[in-house]
């Protein structure tokens, strides 16, 4: 069911890859809620192809920025404000990578040229955004910019490795930038903790099918979706949560907030990560 929540709202949706990616479902999502918007991610994640799909559905146009770098996020800020008519309303920050998981090195024998790269990848390229949106003037008052974060910010989760770091940052730069942001022109910036979810990107974390089943297991609600988070990021973008800023908000069917759950003590510790 639409709204119209984002009706006559401008904005930017980074890090759509292909159809099971978060950003690619919140672009899905904020175009039939009304808003208008470019795509951008990498020149090397564009020779995919897939997001040229999601822009004809979504009436958008493509431009390849490498987020980490500064005269790329200041070119595509111009051309979306040419293409769109105006300044933004909205962005949705959806990066992240880890050179050392993609080389399968131990959390505890980093890289730490790897390390860097993660950081500025997932994390500085965050406060990029927002420090080049600031200079140039390109966001709107009480517009909203969302950044998705994951609970291994607060908790050690294994797997997930030096990406941990990396959404701890992410979540700091969102409480510190919304305070300046905020004071300077109402921008809201927030972070979405969301759960597991079965994406390109998550795929590639060590043992992602066990933990997922198991944090459904652990959640009264299961795990939420990509879609269920793009619905999230819709309401998040719009006027009926202008007041909410700085927080680091959980999307993961009550997780956070779990110990032990009935349904793991009777099911997970003997099914073999295949909860039903």
């Amino acid at each position: 069911m639409n709204y119209n929540l984002l009706k006559g709202k401008r904005g930017i949706i980074f890090g759509a890859l292909d159809e099971n990616s978060i950003a690619w479902k919140v672009a899905e999502r904020a175009f039939e809620e009304g808003a208008i918007f470019t795509l951008t991610n990498t020149p090397i994640a564009l020779r995919k192809g897939d997001i040229y799909q999601l822009a004809e559905k979504c009436n958008s146009t493509v431009i390849a920025a490498d987020v980490t770098d500064l005269t790329d996020l200041e070119n595509l800020y111009q051309e979306s404000m040419n293409i769109l008519g105006g300044k933004f309303d909205f962005m949705l920050h959806s990066v992240g990578m880890s050179p050392n998981v993609r080389k399968g090195l131990p959390y505890d024998e980093l890289n730490y040229e790897y390390l860097n790269k993660t950081l500025d990848i997932s994390a500085i390229s965050f406060h990029k955004i927002l420090q080049t949106a600031k200079k140039l003037d390109v966001l709107n008052e009480w517009s909203s910019v969302i950044a998705l974060s994951y609970i291994a910010a607060q908790r050690t989760l294994a797997s997930y490795h030096d990406m941990a770091e990396a959404k701890a940052m992410l979540e700091s730069i969102a409480r510190s930038f919304g305070y300046h942001y905020g004071i300077a022109k109402k921008v809201r910036i927030n972070t979405i903790s969301q759960s597991p979810t079965k994406t390109t990107a998550g795929a590639g974390i060590e043992g992602f099918n066990s933990f997922y089943s198991y944090s459904d297991c652990m959640s009264p609600l299961g795990n939420a979706s990509a879609a269920d988070c793009a619905n999230y990021c819709v309401v998040l973008f719009s006027d009926m949560t202008r007041m909410v800023t700085m927080q680091n908000l959980y999307h993961d069917g009550g997780f956070s907030s779990m110990g032990i759950s009935e349904k793991l003590m009777s099911n997970c510790f003997t099914c073999k990560g295949d909860c039903k």
